[in-house]
């Protein structure tokens, strides 16, 4: 599904070059569960920002399902995007006084869908992740792993092929961050591919395969004990 080879990626500002990307190369098969996992500063985020088309690497080739986006103009990138990617971030940038339905039905809306087939979809992605009883609350009625479901409905509102986490339980308490990560599994488990960036190794045994970033490079790969997809999770019959 995902096809990187050796991606780099240089900042300038003034005269001071930073190389935050050096050769990386990886592979990610379609239904993996994959962490890059490395300390702050490892290149974890841009290399996350590379995979979901926000940036583009100065050089590599960098292929999505087959395609080569490394220099996609930003309508081909832009169309994939809303294709075949769905993010959820530590941050869960909802919009305070919209409600859980609303927020997740937005990407819907930018896109000019029609309002009734929008609110439906949105409907299927909260009860999705256990939250239908919670539709009509605003954020700020939400628990912190509520309102980090409502952002994971959100990135299943155009059915991805692909999730990309940034340190998604980052601001959770232990328990909802187990149970976000049994969703993550239960998506796994119907097909999607998942990559997630972190430096909490418990979060990291929950993949299939783990990458080991340090100073813009892979300096490890292992397999990751995966537990059964959480009996504790929430959700349900996510497709």
């Amino acid at each position: 599904m995902i096809d990187v080879e050796a991606l780099t990626r240089l900042y300038v500002r003034d005269t001071l070059e930073t190389h935050v990307l050096k050769g990386v190369t990886f592979r990610v098969p379609r239904g993996e569960f994959l962490v890059i996992m490395g300390r702050s500063g490892s290149g974890k985020s841009t290399l996350l920002n590379i995979l979901g088309l926000l940036d583009r690497p100065d050089s590599g080739r960098y292929l999505l399902d087959g395609v080569d986006f490394a220099g996609a103009d930003d309508d081909r990138r832009s169309a994939a995007r809303n294709r075949k990617l769905g993010f959820v971030f530590q941050q869960f940038h909802l919009l305070e006084r919209a409600s859980a339905l609303r927020n997740v039905t937005l990407p819907l809306l930018y896109a000019e869908e029609d309002s009734g087939d929008a609110t439906r979809r949105a409907e299927q992605a909260l009860e999705a992740v256990g939250l239908a009883h919670r539709a009509r609350h605003l954020p700020s009625e939400l628990s912190g792993g509520e309102q980090q479901r409502v952002a994971i409905a959100r990135a299943l509102i155009n059915d991805p092929a692909v999730i990309l986490a940034d340190e998604p339980t980052g601001n959770l308490d232990a328990e909802s961050g187990r149970e976000i990560l049994d969703i993550f599994r239960r998506l796994v488990g119907s097909g999607r591919t998942l990559v997630l960036v972190t430096h909490d190794r418990t979060v990291a045994e929950r993949a299939d395969r783990i990458l080991v970033l340090d100073d813009g490079r892979i300096v490890g790969e292992e397999a990751a004990p995966s537990p059964a997809a959480g009996a504790r999770s929430p959700a349900a019959g996510l497709a």
